[in-house]
């Protein structure tokens, strides 16, 4: 799993070199004090997973993020917990409060590998299983209009059915191939082959219309354009 780490400070990063040379899976192939080299190195290379602190000058790691196309895995390192919040709701895979122990260290790369093998998969495969119940219910990609987050669950809505499964939001996102799908909403991951119609701050995918938040405007007109333009050149 190929990793970065991007803080201002570098004291901080020395700590993440020195916990990520002692995880046997982790490949730490650049260091960032300065966020737009960093983002300068992303447009360059593949990366699995980022290292990310959230107060830095000029960016704060959160605009970062956002300003992403293609979404790493994501684990926050910060000296700040009220920012914890708005890390799950961006899909962050953990927020690692400074000074962090190796041990809580390794915790959260077990997390990022286990879901980086997880989405390794999804890439490949047209279909996902889902677990209503004691059952495994399977369901193709393309059947799936969109996934809202209800609670300590998440509704999956497909054409002509609903399948609730119990799983917290992130973890419902990351099953998902990113390609194929848009989160647009602290609540709402949506499939971009289904959008129908995109307006002011919402969108309508089958008969439903979504809102879609600031956070992740965005990422849905990037991935629009993207549509709009891959079309015009298969043409």
């Amino acid at each position: 799993m190929k990793a970065i780490a991007v803080d201002d400070e570098p004291l901080a990063l020395e700590v993440v070199r020195s916990h990520a040379s002692k995880v046997p899976f982790l490949q730490l192939r650049g260091e960032f004090t300065d966020a737009f080299q960093a983002l300068e190195y992303l447009q360059k290379e593949n990366i699995d997973l980022i290292f990310l602190d959230i107060k830095m000058p000029d960016i704060s790691g959160i605009e970062f993020f956002n300003s992403l196309r293609k979404k790493p895995l994501l684990i926050f390192t910060t000296a700040y917990t009220e920012h914890a919040i708005t890390s799950f709701e961006m899909d962050a895979i953990d927020y690692l409060l400074k000074p962090f122990s190796l041990v809580r260290f390794i915790q959260a790369c077990n997390k990022a590998y286990e879901l980086f093998n997880y989405r390794n998969t999804t890439e490949t495969n047209d279909h996902l299983f889902i677990k209503i119940g004691s059952e495994q219910v399977k369901v193709m990609y393309e059947e799936i209009l969109y996934l809202e987050a209800t609670g300590n669950y998440v509704t999956f809505v497909l054409a002509d059915k609903k399948l609730l499964a119990r799983s917290t939001f992130a973890e419902a996102i990351h099953w998902l191939p990113q390609q194929k799908f848009v989160r647009v909403h602290r609540s709402y991951l949506v499939s971009t082959k289904n959008i129908r119609k995109v307006e002011s701050h919402q969108v309508t995918v089958g008969n439903k219309v979504i809102p879609v938040s600031e956070t992740y405007q965005q990422t849905l007109n990037s991935i629009l354009i993207n549509e709009v333009f891959g079309k015009k050149g298969n043409l």
